[in-house]
């Protein structure tokens, strides 16, 4: 497949429309990309399927009618789903590839899913490339710091930096850059949970401030308020794929011989708060947070009510 030589020479295919995609929409959208998205969501016509649409008319991305018609004549196709469905995304869009084109996996998943997809992709005439996002999109957006990885990523990393994309090559074998990003998971998603618990615990013992004093005598290099109400927005936004990320961080540590006991907790804790705000307890998830204090109150009142 011939390489673009302009953005308005591209054709790309987003598969999976959620907060990634439409961020990485709008900025291919804005350079004059031609961008085709599919997302499993719009075979029905929920909430997410109506946002996804107004969205996807409001920036002029065409909106595909499955996996299939999304990717066919994509030079790049990125897939960016939840964790879980990392291979079997890869899978439903093999079909549809076109031979030479490149298929980025955006999502976090283990260095043995990121080897199972690369099979499929390659088995179907495409170009397998993992990529590990190695920090929250938002704030980064197209320019998130993206490592590259396989037999391909060294020949896709200049074409992608062209398009906007902060992408490094990392290794031609498929699996060093999603452990790097797997590794640090268990780090960041795992303070997030820590956190959480942490904090929670100390507001009903009311002991908080004197926990918030001894954590910055140790660590002084962090606004430890700040940061308690970054995590407990962002989990209570993004808990529930969070926690299957974390799932694929688990299979990581088992893939190397290790049992996953801290990941194995922090997808569980991850769950607990998703679970919470699917039944209300925070009201609008998108909401900003600037005092955890608040939440970690909700949490606190919700777990006290008498069981009926």
């Amino acid at each position: 497949m011939p390489h673009a030589t302009s953005p308005g020479d591209w054709r790309i295919a987003l598969v999976g429309y959620g907060e990634v995609g439409r961020i990485l929409a709008e900025d291919l959208r804005a350079q004059g990309v031609a961008v085709r998205a599919w997302d499993i969501k719009l075979a029905d016509d929920g909430a997410p399927a109506r946002a996804m649409r107004a969205h996807a008319e409001a920036n002029g991305v065409v909106l595909a009618d499955s996996h299939v018609g999304a990717v066919s004549g994509a030079q790049l196709v990125v897939s960016a789903v939840t964790a879980s469905q990392t291979l079997e995304v890869a899978r439903a869009c093999a079909p549809g590839l076109a031979r030479g084109a490149w298929f980025l996996d955006f999502n976090s998943a283990s260095p043995g899913a990121k080897r199972a997809a690369a099979e499929v992709v390659d088995g179907a005439g495409g170009r397998y490339v993992e990529g590990a996002v190695m920090t929250s999109v938002p704030p980064h957006r197209i320019r998130v710091p993206l490592l590259l990885g396989g037999a391909h990523a060294a020949s896709l990393a200049p074409p992608l930096r062209e398009l906007g994309f902060a992408a490094e090559f990392c290794s031609e074998r498929i699996g060093v850059a999603s452990a790097t990003k797997m590794c640090r998971s268990i780090m960041i998603k795992g303070l997030e949970a820590m956190v959480i618990e942490a904090y929670t615990t100390a507001r009903a013992y009311g002991v908080e401030e004197a926990v918030l004093a001894s954590l910055a005598e140790t660590f002084p290099g962090i606004d430890w308020e700040k940061q308690g109400a970054y995590f407990f927005s962002r989990v209570i936004q993004h808990g529930r794929r969070r926690a299957e990320e974390v799932r694929e961080v688990a299979q990581t540590v088992r893939e190397a011989g290790l049992e996953p006991w801290s990941a194995d907790g922090t997808a569980r804790r991850q769950d607990w708060v998703a679970d919470l705000a699917d039944n209300g307890l925070f009201g609008d998830r998108a909401a900003p947070r600037t005092d955890w204090r608040i939440e970690a109150d909700r949490i606190l009142a919700a777990i006290r009510e008498p069981k009926t």
